[in-house]
């Protein structure tokens, strides 16, 4: 008899929690909301160094689905963050964190989207690697995206450094 996906989801969350806990990684930090509930992740990701979000310390949640890991994670900031492929609401709008299979709108591989063997650490790290170089051509957040095309070193840079000291100011 085969476990349930919510089983296999809880025994995986909890390796991962403590991997993450044994070999903490650079860049971030990862822990439960609430000890009772392993599928509901609080995330502090620093700005990446050499941008504009650098000296920022962002929050975000990550929700994981009882389907885990065959379905992916949401993710959502709850800092006030300026970044095309972030949207306003702070939902996190990156290819790996969509669900598997074809892009019904061809914009996307299938390789490009989630696929089972990501972890937190994969996530986070591919998050990171987003807030230094957006795409600016499928973007959550329009104005942002626009920020970023035409006037990168004028409101773009002005609007995330306030996000930045808003993250410093809140701690």
């Amino acid at each position: 008899m085969s476990q349930p996906a919510s089983d296999r989801a809880t025994l995986l969350l909890k390796k991962q929690l403590s991997d993450l806990s044994r070999n903490p990684s650079e860049g971030f930090s990862a822990g439960l909301v609430d000890d009772e509930n392993l599928f509901k992740w609080e995330v502090m990701i620093l700005g990446p160094p050499n941008t504009f979000y650098e000296g920022g310390i962002f929050k975000a949640n990550l929700d994981f689905p009882s389907e885990y890991p065959n379905k992916p994670p949401k993710m959502k900031f709850i800092s006030d963050i300026w970044h095309p492929n972030i949207g306003k609401d702070g939902s996190v709008c990156i290819s790996i964190l969509h669900e598997p299979g074809e892009d019904k709108y061809g914009y996307e591989h299938a390789s490009e989207r989630w696929l089972p063997i990501h972890t937190v650490e994969s996530i986070l790290v591919s998050v990171i690697s987003m807030l230094a170089t957006p795409n600016d051509e499928s973007p959550a957040n329009v104005d942002a995206a626009k920020d970023w095309r035409n006037d990168y070193l004028g409101q773009f840079k002005k609007k995330v450094r306030q996000c930045v000291r808003k993250t410093q100011d809140d701690l």
